[in-house]
């Protein structure tokens, strides 16, 4: 890949995934409310259905928590909701108690059922709740992640540094033992649900920039000669071009030469068999087939470089492993891609992490594994 093609791939990769849901949104396919119980006055008739139905994904989809205290929380006065509600249905949303006095909210329970998890929802409910809060002059989000969380909350700009005084918080909300309290500061010149469209717009101008300037970034050097001559090796950097693409030779210098003079028969056996083990493990099925674009049409659009184990198999079958390094950079592709796309509370963003982990743990036995890798 050349540099200005790299550029351009860290832009799309990063693009905010909640593209999809604000279509949606305009179209009217998905709506977003924010809602509340009260005991001064009756709640209408439709709030309390949705109500109940947040209560029911929450209870569903955060089963350590336990049903009576979600209920407890969705239905107190001082705690509000923000609801998604697709098809005059609840399939996601955010509980959450404002303390305006203080500057910050308290995020209690966040969730989007597990069949709708794949479309930029809960990036974009989230957005929601950035904007909600900024009208109303509180800057500051708060909440403790559990391990399955602390993934979706990283992409939502929230940090385990928090800005926020303790003494603004400190006995005002609850410790959860086991959580990460984590924090986010809300910038109040920002629309954070029309945040992808600026962000596809400075995308679109550097785009043009890096065309502009191709021609002076890219230079394309003749091709190596000498293996013709019959040298079968020569040093990385008396590659042309090498040196100024910003290579630099490391210590493992060495290392990399032994192991490309290593058997390729053995190197083939071995990969076969950690393949076909990782292929057998119960957790290993999103990994399979490629992504179907029936069940995921937008996958090829957020990911640019797709991996699966049926294409592992064929690059094994076709010699393209010259090395371990191609083979767990694959690999490695495979579950990058996975967690890039899903939800860390989602099964394919567990399975990614045991199959990474199940993986390590067989190219260690195999001697394949680098020192301190694991």
């Amino acid at each position: 890949m050349t540099y200005p093609d790299m550029i351009l791939y860290i832009f799309q990769a990063n693009v905010a995934r909640d593209e999809a849901a604000r279509v949606e949104e305009r179209r009217g396919v998905i709506e977003f409310h924010v809602v509340t119980n009260s005991i001064k006055r009756r709640p209408l008739r439709q709030t309390m259905m949705w109500l109940i139905g947040l209560q029911n994904v929450f209870s569903h989809q955060l089963p350590r928590m336990p049903k009576e205290y979600i209920t407890r929380l969705v239905f107190d006065p001082k705690h509000k909701c923000l609801t998604l509600i697709k098809d005059n249905r609840v399939i996601g949303g955010i509980c959450f108690r404002m303390f305006p006095t203080q500057g910050f909210t308290e995020i209690v329970f966040c969730a989007v059922s597990s069949n709708e998890q794949v479309k930029g929802y809960g990036t974009h409910l989230m957005n929601h709740l950035k904007d909600y809060h900024i009208k109303h002059n509180v800057t500051h989000f708060l909440t403790f992640a559990d391990e399955f969380a602390i993934g979706y909350f990283k992409k939502q700009g929230f940090s385990k540094e928090i800005k926020l005084s303790k003494t603004a918080y400190g006995g005002y909300i609850k410790d959860y033992e086991g959580a990460t309290l984590m924090g986010c500061e809300l910038n109040p010149r920002i629309q954070y649900t029309e945040f992808s469209n600026v962000i596809r717009k400075q995308r679109d101008i550097i785009a043009k920039l890096i065309e502009s300037k191709r021609d002076s970034l890219q230079k394309v050097y003749p091709g190596l000669t000498c293996f013709k001559e019959g040298v079968t090796m020569i040093p990385l950097e008396n590659i042309p071009g090498l040196m100024e693409a910003g290579y630099k030779p490391t210590n493992d210098k060495l290392d990399k030469i032994k192991e490309l003079s290593a058997d390729p028969d053995q190197l083939y056996t071995s990969l076969k068999t950690i393949l076909q083990h990782v292929k057998g493990h119960s957790n290993s099925w999103p990994f399979r087939e490629p992504v179907a674009v029936d069940e995921a049409p937008d996958y090829y659009d957020h990911i640019r470089f797709p991996m699966d184990l049926r294409t592992m198999s064929e690059r094994l079958r076709n010699r393209y492993y010259l090395n371990k390094r191609l083979f767990i950079a694959d690999l490695n592709r495979m579950v990058t891609n996975c967690r890039s796309y899903n939800s860390p509370e989602t099964e394919y963003y567990k399975c990614a992490n045991i199959i990474e982990k199940f993986f390590q743990v067989k190219m260690k036995e195999a001697g394949l594994m680098d020192k301190g890798t694991l």
